[in-house]
């Protein structure tokens, strides 16, 4: 049985992803701030509930050493939470945005590193965004240019500039950054956008379910490599 973590996974692109990993045989962890949300989306699809909060160490500790105790190990962790960050551009909405966007990153994957050792394909997947490209957000044809939200797209592009450094310093690990799609979500509900959440989360189990000799320091979206 293949040991999933997700982080931020009660709702929206974590969720469906959960949902289909769990379809797939998958052992599903939901990571989740809200306790009462993250139980009720764990027993909806049968996965299980971990309260994490990517701002909180104590938090991500407890949660990995929890999956620890359980399963011995870790085999997939999905970087799913994150925050838009569109409002005011100040130092508080900048450190909030980092703190979620891109330093909880950070401290999930250092918590999950001795787990995912101990699996025989360890896999990271970060959802990161094209909105973080510089080749995007320069580029006057990609719908990027016109996306003003500066601290989400810098927190991204640290995202993703993560998953790569990851990638090098831990070549028995497989790590990808990923933009999964405009996806109707909370985050983008008061712009009317986005397909269902669904969807982008078949993006997400595809780099989810890489064989052993699948790519590692990639971000990609469905259609393959990204510039960024």
């Amino acid at each position: 049985m293949t040991v999933t973590l997700i982080t931020g996974a009660n709702k929206g692109i974590g969720f469906e992803t959960a949902k289909q990993l769990q379809e797939l045989g998958h052992v599903v962890y939901i990571g989740a701030r809200d306790v009462e949300r993250g139980e009720k989306a764990a027993a909806e699809i049968g996965a299980r509930f971990v309260w994490l909060d990517v701002t909180d160490d104590a938090s991500v500790n407890n949660a990995l050493a929890t999956i620890g105790a359980a399963e011995g190990r870790l085999d997939v962790l999905v970087n799913n939470a994150g925050i838009l960050a569109a409002g005011d551009v100040d130092g508080p909405s900048a450190l909030r945005a980092f703190d979620t966007n891109a330093v909880g990153i950070v401290r999930v994957t250092e918590a999950a590193l001795p787990l995912l050792r101990k699996s025989s394909n360890p896999t990271v997947v970060t959802i990161s965004s094209s909105a973080g490209s510089f080749w995007a957000v320069t580029n006057p044809d990609r719908p990027e240019f016109h996306l003003l939200f500066a601290l989400y797209s810098a927190s991204k592009a640290a995202a993703t500039m993560l998953t790569v450094q990851y990638a090098k310093s831990q070549p028995g690990i497989k790590f990808n950054a990923l933009e999964p799609g405009t996806t109707a979500t909370d985050m983008t509900a008061a712009f009317g956008i986005g397909r269902p959440p669904e969807e982008s989360a078949k993006v997400v189990v595809g780099l989810a379910t890489l064989d052993a000799d699948g790519p590692t320091g990639t971000f990609q979206d469905e259609n393959g490599a990204l510039p960024w």
